[in-house]
């Protein structure tokens, strides 16, 4: 159902961007530009897109320190920090079983010719 709220929920966290932002984030707090460099990529506009959406839903919290220029920081909150587990778990699988994957893929392709 497109108006179920798990739904909506699915849509932000299985969103690649939110899976690497939430996992650099895991590591503690991050500037802006730091997560530009660590999620490789990513533009400024898709960054700070998902990190408004991610602090829409609480998974993320925006703390802007009062120096010039600006200093703006981004940590996870409790909330998202639950999903750091889930999404190790999702990294641990993809590690063990990437090879098997491009095995498949190598098959499908090779008798799609």
């Amino acid at each position: 159902m497109r108006d179920c709220p798990s739904r909506q929920a699915l849509d932000r966290i299985g969103d690649r961007w939110t899976i690497l932002i939430v996992g650099s984030l895991g590591e503690g707090v991050k500037r802006h530009k730091d997560l530009l460099q660590e999620v490789d990529g990513i533009s400024q506009k898709m960054l700070a897109q998902t990190l408004r959406g991610l602090e829409r839903d609480g998974l993320v919290k925006r703390t802007v320190r009062p120096v010039v220029p600006p200093h703006v920081e981004y940590e996870l909150t409790d909330l998202g920090r639950t999903l750091s587990a889930p999404i190790a778990a999702l990294e641990r699988w993809a590690v063990e079983h990437m090879a098997q994957v491009q095995q498949a893929q190598q098959q499908y392709d090779a008798a799609q010719e």
